[in-house]
């Protein structure tokens, strides 16, 4: 079995998992195409060593289909996308000391959170 993403118009619409020759009897007439992913494909890297589009796809992510991968929604209108691993980096490195932070899109900073 295997993950397959349905893209349409660059978004990721559906993900199943199925046999491959399953497309060849399923029929589904809606605009998209299906593409494999792997579920553990993650900051273009895989354990066995063989990543397969950049990152596992969900729904929401975009496919760029120059560079085959998908990435998730920019969860920040500050943050990069790293063009290596397809994920998106805030533009300050998260806080290497102790604690909890969250990212504070207004002063682009991380910001401790409070225990609770």
């Amino acid at each position: 079995m295997a993950h397959y993403a349905k893209v349409n118009n660059g978004i990721v619409e559906k993900v199943i998992v199925a046999e491959a020759d399953f497309f060849t009897t399923f029929v589904d007439s809606s605009p998209g195409t299906w593409l494999q992913t792997s579920y553990n494909t993650h900051g273009n890297k895989h354990p066995e060593g063989r990543p397969l589009r950049g990152n596992y796809a969900g729904i929401g992510y975009t496919y760029d289909a120059t560079n085959d991968v998908f990435y998730a929604p920019k969860p920040y209108p500050s943050w990069i996308l790293n063009e290596s691993t397809w994920l998106w980096k805030a533009p300050v490195d998260y806080p290497t000391e102790e604690g909890r932070f969250t990212w504070d899109e207004t002063t682009t900073s991380w910001i401790e959170i409070d225990n609770v």
